[in-house]
């Protein structure tokens, strides 16, 4: 199953491992090798770890307070205390090791088990985002097909889709099918 990686937030691009959650919810890491590629195609790191059911299980229960944690932004709710704890907690682990090697970042685990420091590394950027001065740009894409969460980088701040070229494409063509089949003008 192809990632999505259209959210513009390691920890948000997580979250759409879930995929139609309004409608079927279909799990996009059904075993530990599909979150081991989904790190690798994150660009965490180079090669997939070994990872374990526990390892997943894991990286689901933060995934999913990560979720609830972006919508009560999206909301303007608080987030509940007990999603702060389950991400705070998967971020104390040493997270990924940056390392310079030819002029390029690098990033390798601090230890023998990478699951750990993966997931500490996604929880991080979680606590950054939800904590500092982008939170109040975090989004849902406004596509009644998508739904992924997203971090608004534009100046203005009103973005509407995860991506203007995926979902803004497909909104813009189908307004102007619309607008071409009632003889309307633009």
């Amino acid at each position: 199953m192809a990632f999505r990686f259209r959210s513009g937030r390691l920890s948000l691009n997580l979250c759409a491992t879930v995929g139609e959650r309004w409608r079927g919810r279909f799990e996009r890491l059904p075993a530990p090798h599909d979150l081991a590629r989904w790190y690798v195609e994150a660009q965490l790191i180079p090669e997939a770890p070994q990872l374990d059911p526990a390892d997943l299980e894991r990286a689901r229960i933060v995934r999913e307070a990560i979720y609830r944690g972006a919508t009560a932004l999206v909301s303007g709710e608080r987030i509940r205390r007990a999603d702060e704890a389950t991400i705070s907690s998967a971020a104390r682990p040493a997270p990924l090791v940056p390392q310079l090697r030819n002029a390029q970042l690098h990033w390798s685990t601090p230890g023998d088990t990478a699951g750990p420091a993966l997931l500490s590394t996604v929880a991080r950027d979680a606590i950054d985002l939800f904590a500092g001065p982008y939170a109040g740009r975090v989004r849902a894409c406004a596509s009644d097909e998508c739904g992924i969460l997203f971090l608004d980088s534009s100046r203005p701040g009103q973005r509407r889709w995860c991506s203007s070229s995926a979902c803004g494409g497909r909104e813009r063509a189908s307004s102007y099918r619309r607008r071409h089949r009632s003889g309307g003008r633009p």
